[in-house]
């Protein structure tokens, strides 16, 4: 099994959801320790909000959300997928910090996904 989750031999995918997780965590053994992070987990929460909103704002950035402004001439589309993976490398570590694992992930966006909808049926 290689690092992106493909067992080779059989040509099929583990979840990709858990193998992101493992990534993440893996990564984070790499720099936890160098005195970053927050030392509780409110703090950390709080860090990695910031880092959200302001990767968040960065992606906005490649949009023409200035509608008082010129027109930009193209949207760069490559470099707003950077910064969506950016916010997602934020998101999983706050949702690990947060003591949730993908199966958590999954159970609770259902969940969630199942109210939407139903808001949505109500006009919501």
């Amino acid at each position: 099994m290689d690092m992106m989750g493909l067992d080779r031999e059989k040509g099929t995918d583990t979840d990709t959801l858990e193998t992101i997780f493992k990534m993440q965590r893996e990564y984070m053994k790499m720099i936890k320790d160098d005195g970053r992070m927050g030392k509780g987990k409110e703090e950390r929460i709080s860090q990695l909000c910031t880092a959200i909103i302001h990767e968040a704002c960065e992606l906005q950035d490649l949009t023409n959300w200035k509608w008082w402004k010129g027109r930009l001439d193209t949207f760069d589309e490559e470099r707003a997928r950077e910064e969506l993976i950016d916010i997602w490398h934020f998101v999983i570590q706050a949702t690990i910090e947060l003591g949730m694992d993908a199966r958590d992930v999954l159970n609770a966006y259902t969940r969630k996904n199942l109210i939407n909808r139903e808001r949505q049926l109500k006009g919501y």
